[in-house]
């Protein structure tokens, strides 16, 4: 199979990308690499395309001769949104635009398109599920409800199978705690290790459902696989949450350390809480989470480690929170 992942040099796509060659497919990446890296590819037999989704002329030169196209290149923050819309909706509407049309002429099989649970909106129902209706509060969120809509066109339209992934809260090894967009998890990571006081925005009883990298690689290459996904739209999570503060005491556990934040204004866009139902994916591609919150912030902390030149041993986490948990991995262990 000859796979092509857009965004491939970034936090998500690297990881499947590597997994993807691990698993014997030849994998090519196309990827402008301003927020990518070339060094997250280093070593994988692959071939890199470096192009812009805002041009038609080079996305289509990419998706020649390939059968599937994980789609997960854009401009991926609420906050970098607010400050700039037009530059989200360039990228992550016109460029996934141009990426569904280059496909429909080649003849791509499927298209697998990283949505977010940003869609949801400030929706007070809890679990968040795919049959609620959508109300988008930022920039970001509407540009990934948007490129929903055109997947949907496109196959009921066009016959090009798309499969849509609302991702919840992705954290891991390679995500970058540098750039004011940041992810809360590699912030405060990258804090904590520095001795430094990590910012929340809100007073940390905000929740999320946060979700390990590696189960997100597996949603998509199940999606890419499964003869039930086209046309469809799925939550990709672990189905539980966890307040800002319950993490930060799970850091606290973890590196044994006393960590001492510093409370900011809730940012525009940002939502109070999120939790997933996870019951399509699991009913319609047998979808379950592999790594749980608490051995997933382990891995993640061991990376950050490695990265900072600590050579310390992560001890396994004692975080004692109130994530629920699916009751299908509380039975067989996974979680």
């Amino acid at each position: 199979m000859n796979y092509l992942v857009t965004g491939g040099g970034g936090f998500i796509g690297s990881h499947l990308t590597a997994e993807l060659v691990r698993s014997g497919h030849s994998v090519s990446v196309f990827d402008n690499f301003s927020t990518g890296k070339h060094a997250n590819l280093r070593g994988l037999p692959i071939l890199e395309i470096e192009g812009d989704l805002r041009d038609a002329e080079h996305i289509e030169s990419a998706v020649q001769g390939m059968d599937t196209v994980f789609h997960l290149a854009a401009l991926c923050s609420v906050a970098r949104s607010v400050s700039d819309p037009k530059s989200t909706h360039d990228v992550n509407i016109t460029g996934t635009l141009n990426l569904l049309e280059a496909c429909r002429k080649a003849g791509v099989r499927r298209v697998v398109f990283s949505s977010s649970s940003s869609v949801y909106g400030e929706s007070e129902v809890l679990p968040k599920h795919e049959g609620m209706k959508p109300v988008p509060i930022s920039a970001y969120a509407i540009s990934k409800l948007t490129g929903e809509h055109y997947c949907q066109v496109y196959w009921k339209t066009y016959g090009l199978e798309t499969v849509c992934l609302r991702y919840f809260n992705v954290f891991g090894p390679r995500q970058d705690p540098k750039s004011e967009y940041a992810a809360v998890i590699p912030r405060f990571i990258d804090a904590a290790l520095k001795g430094q006081r990590p910012v929340i925005y809100g007073d940390g009883t905000q929740t999320r459902d946060f979700t390990y990298v590696d189960n997100v690689v597996n949603a998509n290459i199940r999606a890419a696989e499964s003869p039930r996904m086209p046309g469809q739209i799925v939550n990709i999570a672990c189905g539980g949450r966890l307040s800002l503060r319950e993490l930060l005491a799970g850091l606290e556990n973890i590196l044994d350390v006393k960590v001492s934040p510093i409370f900011q204004e809730p940012r525009p866009g940002d939502v109070k809480h999120s939790q997933a139902s996870i019951d399509r994916a699991q009913q319609l591609m047998d979808f379950l989470p592999r790594v749980g919150f608490d051995n997933g912030l382990v891995k993640t902390v061991e990376w950050y480690r490695m990265s900072l030149g600590m050579t310390e041993i992560v001890q396994p986490s004692r975080l004692k929170s109130k994530q629920t948990r699916p009751q299908r991995l509380s039975t067989i262990g996974q979680y």
